[in-house]
């Protein structure tokens, strides 16, 4: 019953952030939109790494391409890059108080802002405002909000099991 709440949880909260992240917004605030598929996937991976390979943030990252008309492959690319990036410091990241994790989620999301400079330098688009860089501040912000909320609904599935 247990693998049954935890694989609602997990594909529950990928698809909301496929909501989110299609969700309109005014003009004003698309540069605070948070990369909520990131997000999501930086809990799993430190809380439950082998629910999430990075073939899965691959393919997650190829349907969010298609879902927002992307280039097909960016977010692949930057998913598979951020995975990585967490399971190598996972052991670091699990046992840091949420603060301390926030902090490591904004330089996560800094350096997927960079990955998309990068790709989008080499297909020669022009270097975004600096209203560009607002994002990965608004993902740091939601951080301990979304880790809070996704730790309660676990242990909310370990306590109706016990």
């Amino acid at each position: 019953m247990r693998i049954r709440g935890l694989n609602w949880l997990f594909w529950g909260g990928i698809v909301a952030s496929f909501v989110f992240q299609l969700a309109p917004l005014p003009a004003a605030l698309l540069p605070f939109k948070p990369y909520w598929l990131a997000l999501v996937l930086i809990y799993w991976m430190i809380e439950l790494p082998e629910r999430v390979p990075l073939g899965l943030c691959f393919v997650l990252g190829l349907v969010a391409d298609l879902l927002g008309g992307e280039v097909l492959g960016e977010q692949a690319l930057r998913l598979c890059i951020l995975c990585f990036i967490v399971l190598r410091f996972r052991s670091r990241l699990r046992f840091f108080p949420v603060w301390q994790q926030t902090l490591a989620v904004l330089a996560l999301l800094l350096n997927d802002r960079v990955v998309y400079l990068m790709v989008h330098a080499i297909s020669g688009d022009p270097p975004p405002g600096l209203d560009f860089w607002f994002a990965p501040v608004a993902g740091m912000l939601a951080w301990p909000w979304l880790f809070l909320l996704f730790d309660d609904l676990r242990a909310r599935l370990r306590a109706s099991d016990a």
